[in-house]
């Protein structure tokens, strides 16, 4: 049997969370063949503050996305994307809307008067 390599986070502390994140930003980097001073560059950021981010230190919400953003990876933040869920009642009201069958066409009158 093939051991899995999902850890149980949510029975991981926040630092150590935080380490796994920065590891993976710096095995992104390295997988892309970037160096820190390249990233930082086209992030609009200081040298330091890649290698602050990579070894878990001070790192910024907004750092993190021009990060991420400068590695082409904007995608990794398609999993905090959640669509919004439908109460049974919203949905019950939402199919009572809904047409139940098709009306009946009219007939056109024709456009010649008699006389």
């Amino acid at each position: 049997m093939l051991k899995s390599n999902v850890k149980n986070r949510s029975a991981m502390a926040d630092p150590a969370i935080v380490k796994e994140i920065c590891s993976s930003i710096r095995q992104m980097r390295l997988n892309k063949n970037i160096t820190q001073e390249e990233l930082a560059e086209r992030a609009g950021v200081n040298r330091t503050t890649i290698s602050k981010m990579e070894a878990g230190r001070a790192a910024t919400l907004l750092t993190l996305v021009q990060v991420i953003r400068a590695m082409d990876r904007l995608d990794v933040f398609n999993l905090f994307m959640e669509e919004p869920e439908i109460s049974p009642m919203q949905l019950l009201k939402i199919q009572e809307h809904q047409r139940k069958k098709a009306s009946p066409k009219k007939k056109v009158k024709s456009g010649r008067n008699k006389k």
